[in-house]
């Protein structure tokens, strides 16, 4: 049985390599803390918050992350295509995801706020009405993605072949439009 956490807060720490394993934390807030050594093993997340965290590089593929907000935090080069699917619901807001992989997961209805999202694998992930507000998508790839009803009006730097991604009545701004035809080079102006 997982060692259970309940309405509390942290800060200011620092975890080392197993210090998360089997624990579940529930309405948990995590302030200034770093999982960067992290190597989570049975982790559960339900309705927590982290705020200006580090999880650079940890390994995060045996957690469940279930209703959790991810604000300011770092969180580049990590792989969430591992995580448990079962009621998997993340939302990020102000955070660096540069290279990060969300391989085939679904994640209908995400919210990304104001995010960098630089070179992140997006490949055969279900992004079903995902907003994607105010973020840098500068080389992320969407390679057989579902994109029905995403949101991609105030981003940037996103190139998305719709021949290889459904993008069914997504949204975009005319002015970025041309991330759709890159392929075709095309000369919008």
């Amino acid at each position: 049985m997982p060692d259970y956490h309940l309405d509390l807060q942290y800060n200011d720490i620092i975890y080392d390599v197993e210090d998360m394993n089997f624990k579940e934390f529930e309405c948990c807030i995590f302030n200034n803390c770093d999982f960067s050594r992290c190597n989570f093993i049975a982790v559960t997340f339900i309705d927590c918050s982290f705020n200006n965290c580090n999880f650079n590089n940890s390994k995060i593929n045996h957690v469940a992350l279930r209703s959790v907000l991810f604000n300011h935090c770092k969180i580049k080069d990590v792989n969430f295509a591992m995580c448990d699917k079962l009621i998997f619901e993340i939302h990020f807001s102000n955070c660096i995801l540069d290279f990060s992989k969300f391989y085939a997961l679904k994640m209908k209805g995400t919210t990304f706020t104001n995010c960098s999202l630089i070179a992140v694998d997006f490949m055969s992930t279900d992004l079903t009405e995902v907003l994607f507000d105010t973020c840098d998508l500068y080389r992320a790839e969407f390679d057989k993605a579902i994109a029905n009803k995403a949101d991609f009006r105030t981003s940037r730097n996103y190139t998305i072949d719709p021949m290889r991604t459904k993008l069914k009545k997504a949204q975009f701004s005319l002015e970025a439009v041309k991330g759709l035809l890159t392929k075709y080079e095309i000369v919008v102006q």
